[in-house]
């Protein structure tokens, strides 16, 4: 399937309203979110290992909200009111950041912001699979990706000329508001896709939520990810990396926006390739550039032009995994249980991202940023290995046809 603009021109109209949705939250999200190590070590004299905890238990208790509003989407089969709840949490968090004056009350609003981000993710991810057939799944992730990063743009660039013009970062936080309240007036617009006139039978929500009900091959690809996140550590990380290296700090979100700009190009396109050559062989492929990406991290010692093309590198990592991780949720995963698996895969790259910030923080400040990001490069190839060896070629796609867009049950799973 083509990325031209017939192929484009298909998808649903709530294909792009959910991607408009993104490009406006995250614009909001991404003004501050380059702003947060500033923050932590100008305002709040917070370092490393503050930083790792303050990500680690915000993005771990997210997780468990993932998991639980995807399993309670399959039994209500409302996404609506979990996404209008998740944004409007994250909206009323963020501009109130500009009031904090210790790092542990940036602690508690960071976890409402990711709290809001754990309600609605899952529904969203299941409610953008039921509006696509599935030859459809990597255009639609890939798109919805690009306008998230085009919002990642956005924000960064609106940060860095705020900062330029001397703005105080009390000011620049409150900003956060506008975008946020024009998503929700957005988000008021979505549909919920046509679902089955069939429903599962209902069980016990911790009987529906366990992953033994999802096919082994989804199971085998959550410890991939799994293995791959215990290395994928805050971004915040990477600025704050850039900061000690000598970049200006009205610099520092430009960095951030070259990266979200190469993952806005590039996410469409690859992950729409993702649909005729296979899931693996792309994420595979970014796993690698992941840890050929860290490596070199590990190794500077000086800011200098390059580091902008490094930061760019970075984006074709994020343009081949965001998209292609959840297209491939969806492949794997029965459609009846397509909340669940989307709740068990959100919840795993959360969760995993409270170890894996600590640890980093911990062995950035102890033993060095060279050694941190080695060893976060080791667990990309890691995973990169057993996707390729694990998880073995998929099994031949006979009823991809038959599971129409929807939240099911249609057809079954589509285990490949």
């Amino acid at each position: 399937m083509g990325t031209g603009r017939e192929s484009l021109r298909r998808l649903p109209r709530d294909v792009w309203l959910i991607g408009l949705i993104s490009l406006v939250n995250d614009s909001a999200s991404e003004l501050i979110y380059p702003l947060l190590p500033l923050l932590l070590t100008s305002v709040l004299l917070a370092g490393p290992r503050a930083l790792g905890l303050i990500e680690g238990i915000a993005e771990a208790t997210a997780s468990l909200l993932k998991l639980g509003s995807g399993v309670i989407l399959d039994r209500t089969r409302r996404a609506k009111p979990w996404i209008l709840g998740g944004y409007g949490l994250a909206s009323l968090a963020r501009p109130l950041m500009a009031v904090v004056t210790a790092w542990p009350g940036l602690l508690v609003l960071r976890l409402l912001d990711r709290a809001g981000k754990g309600l609605r993710t899952s529904p969203r991810d299941a409610l953008l699979a039921g509006w696509v057939a599935p030859e459809q799944r990597g255009l639609a992730f890939g798109l919805h990706r690009a306008m998230d990063n085009a919002g990642a743009v956005v924000g960064p660039l609106a940060a860095a000329a705020l900062l330029a013009a001397e703005v105080p970062l009390a000011q620049i936080l409150l900003w956060s508001a506008l975008p946020g309240a024009l998503c929700l007036a957005l988000v008021l617009a979505l549909r919920e896709p046509p679902a089955s006139l069939s429903q599962p039978p209902a069980l016990p929500l911790v009987i529906e939520g366990t992953p033994t009900r999802l096919p082994t091959r989804f199971r085998r690809y959550l410890l991939v990810v799994a293995v791959f996140s215990l290395g994928n550590s805050s971004n915040l990380f990477l600025l704050l990396r850039a900061g000690e290296l000598g970049v200006p700090r009205e610099r520092i979100p430009l960095l951030w926006a070259a990266v979200s700009a190469v993952a806005m190009l590039a996410s469409t396109p690859l992950s729409a390739w993702s649909d005729r050559v296979g899931r693996r062989l792309v994420l595979g492929g970014g796993y690698l550039a992941y840890g050929v990406f860290y490596l070199l991290m590990a190794s500077l010692r000086s800011e200098g032009p390059w580091l902008f093309g490094l930061f760019s590198f970075y984006g074709l990592f994020m343009a081949a995994t965001e998209g292609v991780e959840k297209a491939l949720v969806a492949d794997l995963a029965p459609p009846e249980l397509r909340g669940t698996a989307f709740g068990w895969f959100n919840m795993t790259t959360g969760l995993m991202l409270l170890p894996s910030s600590l640890l980093f923080g911990a062995i950035y400040q102890g033993a060095g940023p060279g050694t941190a990001f080695t060893l976060a490069a080791g667990c990309s190839l890691g995973a990169a290995l057993l996707l390729a060896v694990w998880m073995g070629a998929p099994p031949a796609a006979a009823t991809l046809e038959d599971d129409k867009p929807g939240y099911g049950p249609h057809a079954g799973p589509t285990d490949r």
